[in-house]
């Protein structure tokens, strides 16, 4: 068994992580799609729409690896994963639910991110569950990176596409009259934003797998669907990006990603009050279609899907803020806090009171790292048998101005300060991993000093 201490070590290792993007790869999908649409004509099955002409990320956008910790990883996907409410644990401890791979990535002797031992063994991991979850947190990493490069000087926010799209289209419950259109939706959105400017919206698809790499052309060509289903403005005009995580990689972990062009941005007139995100969101009940204009002029086709039109873009530029709101308030372990930000179909309910034990804990823990001092909620548990507390949060003042309610300031100076923020590790007043991001917000975990209880009367010692 391996010495709890050695995993907290581990854990912010840096290694790569391979990124694979070029034009075969896109020829190959394409080819994937084609095929796929043949046996679905030949087996009388609905035809699917995919995002055309998906490219090749440019080296210089994306690179051939990237460098990250496997803490990194975890903690970007429990930030994406904290408002899913898919497992037991429901709302407030969702992303919790990213430590039990805190022993399932490792290092090779090439220097490249791999699974370990107990990553490979399926007596601890249902593999559909382990690709899919490790899959987001390698997929965002790297999506994150190429954004960045994409709009230098934006900050960039993950947003849960269901939670954003909820706002304004019925996807669940007895509001939904067709349930065709509602299968393919992304993931995620990727919000590039910056004080004074439009942000920039591309709708994120990401799958894993531990197959041959074959597979990952399936998966690409059922994740081009899913960003079809999202345009902002005209049809076809929304950069979109579409990734597939293969793990058992022979060179290690391997991120396939492909992207298509695209404006994507949120302009509206300057102070319209629609957008300001310090103002609740009520729900809207927005026509599920797209449309897609004739060629030659004519009237131009209506399917299912979600658009944005540009009457909209103040308002889903709030929604966007807000929801990212409610995740990082999630993060830190709010109820009520979270709750604020979000309307009846998003799920508001789900965070008033004391839903589920373990779920209505508030922000009442505070660390001071690197001299900053950081606001949220711990988790106690034995790892290896050995008690380590996890604790996420966000910086202080960051904190403050979401629980009163102030996106608006909080986006200023989180943006002013994303630049300050590094991935602290194994600072003197910290013994154990960190991860810092550029909204502020941070998971660290640490030992506990083990503690002798008492026995029950009656007990064997």
């Amino acid at each position: 068994m391996t010495d709890t201490s050695v995993v907290l070590e581990n854990l912010v290792k840096p290694w790569h992580v391979q990124v694979a993007s070029t034009t075969a790869l896109a020829g190959t999908v394409a080819n994937a799609a084609a095929k796929d649409d043949k046996e679905r004509q030949e087996d009388g099955r609905e035809r699917v729409r995919r995002k055309p002409e998906l490219r090749e990320v440019s080296a210089a956008e994306g690179g051939r690896s990237v460098t990250v910790t496997p803490w990194e990883v975890l903690h970007a996907l429990g930030r994406a994963t904290v408002l899913s409410r898919q497992g037991a644990g429901r709302g407030l401890a969702e992303h919790w639910g990213c430590l039990k791979y805190c022993q399932a990535l490792e290092g090779s002797s090439g220097k490249y991110m791999k699974l370990s031992e107990e990553g490979l063994n399926p007596r601890r991991h249902y593999k559909t569950v382990q690709s899919g979850e490790l899959g987001i947190g390698f997929a965002l990493t790297v999506a994150e990176r190429i954004v960045r490069k994409q709009y230098p000087g934006h900050t960039v926010s993950v947003v849960d596409a269901d939670i954003a799209l909820q706002a304004g289209w019925a996807l669940v419950g007895k509001d939904v009259r067709r349930r065709d259109w509602v299968r393919q939706r992304p993931d995620f959105f990727l919000e590039a934003w910056k004080p004074g400017e439009p942000s920039k919206v591309i709708p994120f698809a990401c799958k894993g797998m531990h197959g041959k790499t074959p597979y990952a052309y399936t998966q690409l060509a059922s994740a081009s669907a899913q960003v079809e289903a999202v345009h902002v403005g005209r049809w076809n005009e929304t950069p979109v990006l579409v990734t597939s995580t293969e793990l058992l990689g022979q060179g290690g972990i391997t991120v396939h990603i492909l992207r298509a062009p695209g404006d994507g941005s949120l302009v509206f007139p300057p102070n319209d009050p629609a957008a300001n995100a310090d103002q609740a969101l009520d729900d809207l009940n927005i026509f599920p279609d797209v449309r897609i204009p004739d060629p030659d002029g004519g009237e131009g086709q209506r399917v299912s899907g979600f658009q944005v039109q540009p009457e909209q873009y103040a308002w889903f530029r709030r929604t966007l803020a807000r929801a990212g709101a409610a995740g990082l308030m999630g993060f830190t372990g709010g109820g009520e806090l979270t709750a604020q930000y979000l309307t009846k179909r998003q799920g508001r309910r789900h965070f008033e009171g004391f839903t589920h034990a373990g779920t209505g804990i508030v922000q009442d823990v505070e660390v001071e790292i690197g001299g900053v001092t950081f606001v949220g909620t711990d988790h106690v548990f034995r790892l290896n048998g050995t008690r380590v507390e996890a604790f996420s949060g966000l910086a202080e003042d960051l904190f403050h101005y979401l629980r009163d309610g102030r996106v608006e300031q909080f986006r200023r100076q989180a943006h002013a300060l994303r630049s300050s923020w590094r991935s602290a590790r194994f600072e003197d007043d910290w013994d154990g991993p960190v991860s810092l991001r550029e909204d502020g917000s941070i998971m660290a975990m640490s030992l506990l000093p083990e503690t002798r209880r008492k026995r029950r009367p009656g007990k064997r010692s």
